[in-house]
């Protein structure tokens, strides 16, 4: 049988899964499942949008059936294509599963605890959990707005709340294949749901199991352990990162090599007192000294601390201004419609020839100028005046803690804060939480006159003091703009840059990492390997221990893209095609 026929026949089959209006192959209506939210692009035979767990499993035991690669996808929305084909070079055909039609959340003892189906967001916990007075392990993306729930666990992301740290379990529901190919559901969620893997994922689903089936077993449903490594301050190594051995677990940081149904998670009890404080200074050794002394000597932790520069600012405001009114205005809810009317948008204008790329991010662009100044008059004046933003959230008890330290420290060292009220408090976080779409933009609609756009995030040492980056002269010439933004309490840093037109972006990348390596940083930091970085070794055996014929997700963290990691394969198909598939030494 040709291999033709056989993908006919595959897309035949999914199509009576599904239906066939949920199984798309035209490649302009699958671009918005095979380009990544800001970084790449392949092709794939099929996306298949199914309804319940149930059509997931047999859509994934038609594919094993076929020989094709899977990759597993929810909101797209990473930084470095973790959850999208890469280029053409495969030796199998790809079918993309998009999970974002089952997105139940289901609540364990009272909400303290949750059960989030594959296509489950962090807008949707937060409202879910709101009248039962609880919170989310995570808020939304500090770089990219709309995350999923099981996305951010199956990539190591989070960690901008403090007292929580990254997004962790080892409670889940997952199908894995085995070293023979073999499709087996894993239920590890804690949860009796029967025997069969059709009975247990239609029970999940539809909640049919009783209080006594749910089990508490000792495993962890958060990083519980984080609060006591964030206050090591004296540590050479950093607090969180992607390659962390002592966080891959299962589902935990698998990056799409598990088929991953259900994550099971910890709430947190919402805060009875809870202020935010605005920071400014032109020292970056101001926080890093108010760093040191709050993690070390406060009674209670910070609930976050996201830090802005100026140029950041400036790019957020102006650029992230359309997401931070409908967010401000309509609620987090709309941020999905807003998504699916840009890639509609987006899929009309890429047909006509005529219109610039990117049509529905310079129609909002244009659109946000109509609208006026959205941010606190004491925020912009901060603006004028100090160069580094630190917006520093505290609750209960490190309310009154932070207030009186910050009396008395801005007394003897330069820099000033205030207090924000409820309002102020709410924008000054939404302003920073913007600000990933908002560099996103600001190349976009500058596009003609820059470079690549080069997006990295870096972990690096809790003892390290000069968190705030100095470039050697032969760097900084080739840079147009930096931006930078993070997590300064545990020092995971995002920095933007904006190269020169005609620089190579690839080489600048490869001295640009040197220079972490220097200073013994880890990279990336939460946004996953995905097709931009190189998974080091614990992360690659990690990888191939969970899926040994390498059919889910494969060439991640530039990794091999061929069926079981095989060397003799990639000399194979070399040697037939003359494409060096392989992984990239």
């Amino acid at each position: 049988m040709s291999e033709q026929t056989t993908n006919h026949t595959l897309i035949q089959q999914l199509s009576a899964v599904v239906g066939a209006s949920y199984v798309l192959t035209d490649s302009s209506k699958m671009l918005a499942y095979s380009k990544g939210f800001r970084f790449g692009s392949g092709t794939a035979m099929a996306v298949v949008r199914p309804a319940t767990l149930v059509e997931i499993w047999q859509v994934l035991q038609a594919c094993v059936a076929a020989d094709v690669a899977i990759i597993m996808q929810a909101a797209n929305t990473g930084l470095t294509g973790g959850s999208t084909p890469d280029g053409k070079d495969y030796d199998r055909p790809i079918v993309i599963i998009s999970t974002m039609r089952i997105n139940q959340i289901l609540l364990i003892d009272d909400a303290k605890q949750i059960v989030g189906l594959p296509g489950s967001t962090l807008f949707g916990l937060e409202e879910v959990l709101a009248p039962y007075g609880r919170e989310p392990h995570s808020v939304i993306g500090s770089s990219c707005i709309g995350a999923s729930i099981v996305g951010g666990i199956c990539n190591n992301s989070g960690g901008a709340l403090v007292q929580r740290g990254p997004a962790y379990t080892e409670l889940s529901l997952f199908a894995q294949i085995d070293e023979n190919g073999v499709l087996s559901l894993v239920n590890n969620l804690g949860i009796e749901l029967g025997n069969t893997p059709e009975e247990i994922l239609s029970n999940l689903q539809q909640q049919k199991y009783s209080k006594d089936d749910v089990k508490f077993p000792q495993k962890r449903a958060s990083d519980d352990e984080y609060h006591a490594r964030v206050r090591d301050v004296d540590a050479d190594t950093p607090s969180r990162f992607n390659n962390d051995g002592r966080r891959l677990y299962e589902s935990s940081g698998c990056a799409g090599k598990l088929a991953v149904f259900a994550v099971r998670m910890d709430t947190f009890p919402i805060a009875k007192k809870q202020q935010v404080f605005y920071v400014g200074t032109n020292d970056a050794e101001v926080l890093t000294k108010i760093r040191r002394d709050i993690l070390t000597t406060f009674k209670t932790l910070p609930v976050s601390g996201e830090y802005l520069h100026r140029d950041c600012y400036d790019a957020s405001k102006k650029y992230g201004k359309d997401t931070f009114v409908v967010i401000d205005k309509l609620g987090s809810a709309y941020i999905p419609k807003m998504f699916g009317l840009k890639r509609t948008v987006d899929r009309i204008a890429d047909k006509l020839s005529f219109l610039p790329n990117k049509m529905s991010d310079r129609m909002m662009q244009y659109m946000s100028y109509l609208w006026p100044n959205h941010l606190p008059k004491k925020m912009d004046d901060y603006r004028d005046k100090y160069q580094h933003h630190w917006i520093l959230e505290m609750n209960n008890d490190g309310v009154d803690e932070a207030r009186a330290y910050l009396q008395t420290f801005f007394k003897q060292n330069e820099g000033d804060y205030f207090e924000c009220t409820p309002q102020e408090g709410e924008k000054a976080i939404l302003h920073r939480f913007v600000a990933g779409g908002a560099i996103g933009r600001y190349h976009i609609m500058h596009s003609k006159d820059l470079g690549a756009l080069m997006t990295l995030d870096v972990a690096l040492r809790r003892n390290d003091s000069q968190w705030f980056e100095t470039l050697p002269a032969e760097i900084e010439e080739q840079i147009a703009v930096k931006f930078y933004y993070g997590h300064l309490f545990c020092h995971v840093m995002h920095q933007n840059y904006i190269l020169k037109k005609g620089v190579d972006a690839k080489a600048l990348k490869e001295k640009l990492l040197k220079t972490f390596d220097e200073r013994q940083a880890e990279y990336p930091a939460e946004h996953n390997v995905g097709h931009e970085y190189f998974a080091k070794p614990t992360l690659k055996a990690f990888y191939q221990k969970l899926d040994p014929t390498n059919s889910f997700n494969p060439g991640i963290g530039k990794t091999s893209k061929l069926k079981h990691w095989s060397e003799a394969r990639i000399k194979e198909v070399t040697a037939k095609t003359g494409c060096g598939c392989g992984e990239q030494k």
